[in-house]
């Protein structure tokens, strides 16, 4: 009989938002930490699914990569895990699909990202092409900055030394989270800071936000540029209409519940995946 895995890291709040709403359906899954399991010793049958839940892209990645070698569905899988996890491979996904993003540069030496950055005009944002949460992101308003800020990348490691640069978008505040689900946007909400950074994880409030036909035709390109059963994508909201920021293949929710949006979330992540089972 199939059965739904989930894997997971840690127990966060979506990860028992999940199990709960798997009880509540009657669908039939396995819980697997798996930091106490051997891939090789899990029994596998056609037709089970996986839903890939752990808290490092790496080890999403490698175990997703593992199950689809064995025939396994994941949710999502490896190529957009990889897609989404990558700043700059997904920009170069939007700009080919023609959807909107703030402008941005790639820069392949230190020299050249000082270069670019006064081609963007201040104030621009750094941002690494691999990291979440809002993680070693830096606004630069001038060029002594600019210099201070790429001399310390540049001695941060390799994945440091290819630099992704944003223009800086002024946002009144917030930006918005649309959740989807098998391509389909589900809810939204704003997320307001003081702070330049409003993501929840960093103190970021949420609100929920009516999704309109024009930005729903938007998160369909999204859709089709990405793919993916479960995404977030993050959008800023400008006088020329809306600029997609990034997109998120392992999505956290707890942000974008009933509670906030009255949307289920988690049923209907859980049922849909069942849906993928044979």
């Amino acid at each position: 009989m199939s059965s739904l895995k989930v894997f997971y890291s840690r127990l966060r709040t979506e990860e028992k938002l999940i199990f709960e709403a798997l009880e509540r359906k009657g669908i039939p899954y396995d819980p697997m930490n798996i930091r106490n399991v051997d891939l090789s010793d899990i029994p596998l049958e056609p037709g089970d699914v996986a839903l890939c839940r752990c808290l490092s892209q790496t080890q999403n990645v490698a175990l997703a990569e593992i199950l689809e070698s064995r025939g396994i569905r994941t949710v999502n899988h490896s190529s957009v895990m990889l897609l989404c996890g990558d700043k700059i491979a997904t920009a170069a996904a939007l700009e080919h699909y023609g959807i909107p993003q703030p402008e941005y540069r790639v820069a392949f030496s230190p020299e050249k990202a000082v270069v670019m950055a006064e081609e963007l005009g201040y104030p621009v944002v750094f941002k690494p092409a691999v990291g979440s949460w809002g993680r070693l992101l830096a606004k630069i308003n001038d060029r002594e900055a600019a210099e201070a800020l790429i001399e310390h990348k540049s001695h941060m490691g390799a994945q440091h030394q290819v630099f992704f640069i944003q223009k800086y978008v002024e946002k009144g505040g917030f930006d918005l989270r649309v959740t989807l689900i098998g391509g389909e946007p589900l809810s939204a909400i704003q997320r307001w800071s003081d702070h330049w950074i409003t993501n929840t994880a960093r103190g970021g409030k949420a609100l929920a936000y009516p999704l309109d036909p024009e930005l729903r035709k938007l998160l369909y390109k999204v859709h089709d540029a990405i793919k993916g059963d479960f995404l977030a994508v993050d959008l800023f909201q400008t006088h020329d209409g809306w600029l997609v920021n990034e997109v998120n293949g392992q999505p956290e929710f707890r942000s974008s519940v009933n509670s906030v949006t009255g949307v289920d979330i988690p049923g209907i992540m859980v049922q849909y995946v069942w849906k993928l089972a044979g």
